[in-house]
């Protein structure tokens, strides 16, 4: 119980520091923070200038964690993320120059503006926390997590995320415009410069991943793994929908449901945590027919 304690201390810890940046959207924050501590990835989709790339900035700082950032780019190269072996002619051998994903908290910015190829370069990376190249296996740091913006799919230039990608992305979250007042608060936080400039670390790597390791202990009953699965089957039995849930989506809010039990003081699931959580875990999961698209 003590290293549930520690655990919740260390999330909500976290949460408060982020919301000092990203102000008005306490939900959002605590599902990357959700993430974090299921060691999974997270995709924000929304319209520019809503906050996005400060999220992943604010959460990488407030954890003391190395960043990376990736700017997609039509023209970009899978090597410009995974790295490249160069020629080293004092040494006579290749040495590994790593990309930017080998980092411990990744932000991948519009990522569906780069091509199937590109995106699909960071699949191994997200999936087995390494990068593999020219037959040598690089790790990625611990802790891990990407966190990929991508603008609404109606946008000039961009290309839809492939359904085996999407599958990686533990959730999708949308933050939204800010309330008139949340806005004024915005503008004078910012009056002399940036809340970010000054954000401190509250934590560490290694409190970190404790804190993804005391998720696993959470307690979940028997009939709270029902519901998770009766949900997750519905998405494949609906007649609207083309491409239900994989049972990656069921191992996600599994997890998810330990994490969010651990922010809410609880050492036991709830079902309000899984039906909390099915939107954001389900919905980039589930492709729907075309025909109820042209109905819509």
């Amino acid at each position: 119980m003590a290293d549930l304690e520690r655990a919740r201390d260390t999330a909500q810890r976290i949460v408060d520091n982020v919301k000092k940046v990203i102000i008005g959207k306490d939900e959002p924050v605590e599902l990357a923070v959700v993430a974090l501590m299921c060691q999974g990835h997270m995709l924000v989709e929304d319209v520019p200038g809503v906050g996005k790339t400060m999220l992943a900035r604010s959460l990488a700082k407030s954890i003391g964690c190395s960043f990376g950032r990736i700017q997609f780019t039509p023209d970009l190269l899978p090597s410009d993320i995974t790295g490249v072996s160069i020629y080293n002619q004092k040494t006579q051998e290749f040495e590994f120059k790593k990309g930017p994903i080998i980092a411990q908290i990744v932000l991948a910015d519009e990522i569906n503006r780069a091509t199937p190829k590109t995106q699909s370069a960071m699949l191994e990376a997200m999936d087995e926390r390494q990068v593999t190249m020219e037959g040598i296996t690089h790790p990625v740091p611990q802790p891990f997590m990407v966190l990929a913006t991508q603008n609404p799919i109606e946008y000039e230039g961009t290309f839809p995320l492939p359904e085996a990608q999407l599958d990686r992305f533990l959730l999708m979250i949308t933050l939204g415009y800010p309330s008139r007042e949340q806005e004024l608060e915005i503008i004078e936080d910012q009056r002399l410069v940036h809340p970010i400039e000054s954000l401190a670390a509250v934590t560490g790597p290694a409190e970190v991943i404790e804190t993804q390791e005391a998720v696993r202990h959470v307690y979940v009953d028997d009939l709270v793994k029902q519901y998770i699965v009766a949900i997750t089957d519905a998405t494949r039995t609906y007649p609207d929908v083309a491409l239900g849930a994989s049972p990656r989506g069921s191992l996600g809010l599994y997890r998810g449901g330990q994490a969010t039990a651990i922010l809410r003081g609880r050492d036991h699931v709830l079902p309000d945590d899984i039906k909390e959580l099915a939107v954001p875990m389900l919905s980039h999961r589930v492709i729907v027919s075309a025909r109820r698209g042209c109905e819509g």
